[in-house]
């Protein structure tokens, strides 16, 4: 897959890239999904102050990631709910050492999560969304394994006419 594809979910273009090998999906675009006057921002960062969202990011981080500052998920999860408790991705990120999120700039800019994170957020925004979302990014998976095919294939075929 090239470094950034697009693909549309009920005509919202939503951005898909990869970072070490691994699949991330734009949740800005998702949250710009909702047909509400919400800030993209502002909905991430809801999510993010939810108790099971936290208990989420934290055991995928314990799964993928042996960098993972533990102790300090704890104090996220402790405030999580309170009126006062409003963390930004950035927060999370830099007191964690968090891979499953990341916060790009400029063109494509946005906040990214791994597919399985995204598919989390997906869920929060509209569990329809969340299917079409699934369903479009397995298609773009699926035409990149046939392109590959096709290429695998083209490269056979010229190194047997070069032999030949």
């Amino acid at each position: 897959m090239e470094r950034n594809k697009i693909i549309l979910v009920q005509d919202i273009p939503i951005t898909v890239t990869q970072e070490m090998k691994e699949d991330y999906i734009c949740i800005t675009d998702i949250a710009n999904a909702k047909n509400d006057k919400s800030r993209a921002a502002d909905i991430i960062r809801n999510w993010l102050r939810n108790r099971s969202t936290l208990e989420f990011l934290s055991t995928w981080e314990l799964l993928y990631n042996p960098n993972f500052k533990v102790f300090e998920s704890e104090h996220f999860r402790k405030e999580a709910g309170l009126l006062t408790f409003t963390p930004s991705v950035s927060d999370w990120i830099e007191r964690t050492a968090s891979i499953g999120v990341y916060v790009k700039r400029g063109k494509y800019g946005g906040t990214y999560a791994h597919k399985d994170i995204a598919f989390e957020f997906a869920s929060a925004i509209s569990p329809v969304f969340k299917i079409y979302l699934i369903k479009e990014f397995q298609r773009l998976k699926e035409i990149a394994v046939y392109q590959l095919n096709i290429l695998a294939a083209a490269t056979t075929v010229k190194g047997l006419e070069e032999k030949g």
